[in-house]
């Protein structure tokens, strides 16, 4: 069938709104009518090279309606409202183990721009395009795998639920899954854009004593504290290592690092107190550590958070479930733009103005 599609071309270039061939699906894949995908930071980057290979069709925060379910799907129907997240192939010994995001296959299916059989499901004048995150939900319709979809509830407007299935579950997963803090523990978080945020809202669910945000944007700062932080610093204007220890009386027992930064990363496990833990989602590069001084002699921890550690299809429900009591309010990090408008969105991501970026797809 012919889809309109947002086309990532090359390196650094502009996405450019096109006509493509979208293949029929595989037994155990569903077609899904986009409504809204969230635009994430993994887009940009992949935009940049860093990605699934050229030309592509990016989009991995989808959210849509099935019209279509193949022979093998049991669990899924036309109609069902569903909200699409990261591939995994459901088999390795991670996928059963309950860690679908460190599946064994994880940089096949979501990087290596084809479907899990290995064959391309989006074409452009016979020349295949890459599939991105087994989604590709820069599109009007998008062919994923039953393992990417997660049902969710028709009575929760389906076009703020795109998010959920990787910024968001990320940001908020780290804490819940991955970190488990104990009520009236401490935790700083470094960064205050939406997987921030989202951390924010997961420790004040969690009954969290000290929330503390580091950012450098009053803005973010500000909804920080709406959200449930209990303290925000400003790394232009203060030592950061030097105020959390004095917030928390020696440090914090708990950090996610969502910049990447590589003095960024230093910080969060300088400023954790004796047998502190610290969970880094931030892309970044290389970090000088002393190994014996910063985390040997005071038994401290630094481990690295995908996803959140999540299993989508419980994770995510759980959290519109929260949303609905009014305990997680994600919508306040959300901006709509049309889908034309898709390059704008990116440029007002990268500048901090838009904290959450969303794409509406369907007219």
């Amino acid at each position: 069938m012919k889809i309109q599609a947002a086309v990532s071309h090359s390196k650094g270039e502009p996405l450019k709104i096109e006509e493509v061939e979208l293949n029929a699906l595989a037994a155990d894949e569903v077609l899904i009518k986009i409504v809204a995908t969230g635009v994430c930071h993994t887009d940009a980057e992949s935009m940049n090279g860093r990605g699934a290979p050229f030309p592509a069709v990016l989009g991995h925060e989808g959210a849509g309606i099935i019209e279509k379910v193949g022979s093998g799907v049991t669990n899924l129907q036309q109609g069902d409202h569903v909200v699409l997240s990261f591939a995994y192939c459901g088999e390795c010994s991670q996928c059963l183990s309950g860690h679908q995001n460190l599946c064994e296959r994880s940089v096949e299916l979501n990087f290596g721009g084809k479907s899990r059989d290995g064959k391309n499901r989006i074409h452009q004048h016979d020349h295949p395009l890459s599939t991105f995150f087994g989604q590709s939900s820069f599109a009007t319709y998008s062919i994923a795998n039953k393992n990417n979809v997660v049902k969710v509830d028709k009575d929760v407007d389906l076009a703020l639920l795109g998010p959920l299935g990787c910024g968001i579950q990320t940001g908020s997963g780290t804490v819940m899954n991955t970190l488990r803090p104990e009520p009236g523990t401490s935790l700083a978080i470094y960064g205050g854009g939406a997987v921030g945020l989202s951390a924010v809202m997961a420790a004040k669910i969690m009954g969290l004593k000290d929330i503390i945000v580091v950012d450098l944007h009053k803005n973010r700062l500000d909804l920080a504290m709406e959200l449930g932080a209990t303290h925000v610093l400003n790394g232009k204007e203060v030592d950061v290592v030097e105020e959390i220890k004095r917030i928390t009386n020696g440090g914090v027992h708990y950090a996610v690092e969502t910049t990447g930064a590589s003095p960024v990363i230093l910080q969060s496990i300088h400023a954790l107190r004796v047998a502190g833990k610290v969970a880094i989602v931030g892309m970044g590069g290389d970090v000088m550590v002393n190994f014996t001084n910063d985390i040997l002699m005071e038994g401290k921890k630094v481990v690295g958070a995908v996803e959140g550690d999540s299993i989508p299809q419980l994770f995510i429900p759980k959290l519109i479930q929260y949303y609905k009591e009014g305990k997680f309010p994600f919508d306040k990090l959300i901006k709509f733009y049309d889908f034309e408008d898709i390059n704008t969105a990116f440029e007002e991501s990268k500048s901090g103005e838009t904290l959450k970026p969303i794409l509406r797809i369907a007219k």
